[in-house]
């Protein structure tokens, strides 16, 4: 069974944890990606400045910046 989860990255590119980051583990991609849409204000407000697609502890995509358009 896949498990798809995000890394949380910070401006340095450390990988980020905490009690306001959810360890969330989603049972497809389109969950995962839809979750995140909907959660990258909150992530960013957090510190969060970046995240990677994980499937299984591997990367899928990123890191992809949440800093908003200008």
């Amino acid at each position: 069974m896949n498990a798809w989860t995000w890394r949380y990255e910070s401006i340095d590119g450390t990988t980020m944890s905490g009690p306001e980051l959810s360890e969330t583990a989603f049972p497809s991609q389109a969950d995962a990606e839809s979750w995140v849409g909907e959660s990258w204000h909150e992530l960013h407000d957090a510190g969060v400045e970046a995240v990677s697609l994980l499937r299984d502890g591997e990367v899928v995509y990123g890191p992809m910046s949440l800093r908003p358009a200008e």
